[in-house]
């Protein structure tokens, strides 16, 4: 098959990296597979060139314009399908499928925002799904959310398919990981910087753990800052005022950050919302104790000992603390049960078999 994948940008978000994870799956297996983006981001453009998969970036301010030019380049391109992830490239696509076409059309929700239920905007967008073949979420709580706000969709068009993991790059690496390394827990986030991510509230969590076990917790968070929002100024302001700056350490995130992830004893997600966090799913590849928020499919995931209420702080400092107090080879037998879990649920030949199977 001859495959367009279409994405907002190259950049370093989850839904970017699901989709050219999946690109090169596709390739693996033989088909012929392009990119089209809208955005000069290219966070993932040597990932894909070192592949032979060919990036294709219109770039133009006026919405209008862009969208005629990526539906030109989407009809003009012989494809046989079309696969988008996000809002408004589905949008795109959708609009382009509205005329007779010989290609199929799949497009990805990857967000369980709950502003889909009650937001206009939002609402008229899923009712563009009609003009596409079929509707794929990466988890149980989004294509419920899209059956409630667009219940005139054919159910048989709609699909779960869960996040694909590179089972081989987060293998847990044995030689470089050390339990509690300088004797702290160290938790890794890889989440990009603004206020749905919830810095907030782990500020506010670790305020209230007592100080000999505040001592032992180090957070180490990779993260790329949006532009226009100042979460991380103010949750800085706070670390400062709370003397917490022996507890945070915060990075750019970087290409291998499945060898930091590796280094960690937890992995953390403090979001209100998302669609199927790449950094659970990885996490538990790994081998890792996951802590995250209620949120999406996750506490099926990981289990209720492990899950709070993202507006509850003391929530979160509970599970802290408890997770404090695990033995070494507590630990290390959490992170092995969530690893056999997680080989059966993100195996990236299935998720990229079932992907095909819809395209095809």
């Amino acid at each position: 098959m001859r495959i367009l994948c279409v994405i907002d940008s190259l950049g370093s978000g989850g839904a970017q990296r699901q989709l050219v994870n999946l690109g090169i799956l596709f390739k693996k297996k033989g088909h012929d597979v392009n990119f089209l983006v809208y955005h000069s981001s290219d966070f993932y453009a040597g990932t894909l060139e070192s592949y032979g998969i060919k990036v294709v970036t219109v770039t133009e301010s006026s919405y209008f314009r862009r969208l005629f030019k990526m539906a030109r380049v989407i009809r003009r391109g012989s494809y046989d399908s079309v696969l988008s992830f996000l809002e408004a490239p589905n949008l795109i696509c959708e609009l382009a499928a509205v005329f007779p076409r010989k290609w199929r059309l799949v497009v990805g929700e990857r967000s369980a925002n709950p502003a889909i239920l009650s937001s206009f905007k939002r609402k008229i967008f899923r009712f563009f799904h009609f003009f596409a073949d079929a509707i794929v979420a990466n988890s149980n709580e989004n294509i419920n959310m899209v059956k409630k706000v667009a219940p005139f969709l054919p159910r048989k068009k709609m699909h779960v398919i869960y996040n694909a993991v590179d089972l081989s790059v987060w293998e847990p690496n044995h030689q470089s990981y050390s339990v509690r390394d300088g004797g702290r827990l160290t938790v890794t986030v890889t989440a990009r910087h603004n206020y749905l991510k919830n810095l907030d509230g782990l500020v506010e969590a670790l305020r209230l753990l007592p100080l000999p076990e505040r001592d032992k917790l180090l957070v180490k968070w990779y993260g790329r800052f949006d532009d226009g929002d100042d979460s991380l100024d103010s949750a800085k302001r706070k670390i400062a005022r709370y003397g917490l700056e022996c507890n945070f350490e915060f990075l750019l995130p970087i290409e291998n950050i499945y060898e930091e992830v590796n280094k960690a004893d937890v992995v953390g997600l403090f979001s209100f919302y998302e669609g199927l966090p790449n950094s659970v799913c990885e996490g538990m590849v790994n081998s890792k104790v996951v802590i995250s928020s209620d949120v999406s499919d996750v506490k099926s995931l990981v289990g209720d000992s492990f899950v709070f209420n993202p507006k509850e702080p003391s929530e979160l400092a509970r599970i802290l603390s408890e997770t404090l107090a695990l033995s070494d080879e507590e630990l290390e037998s959490i992170g092995k049960a969530n690893r056999r879990r997680a080989l059966k649920l993100f195996d990236p030949d299935r998720v990229a078999s079932e992907y095909l199977e819809l395209l095809a």
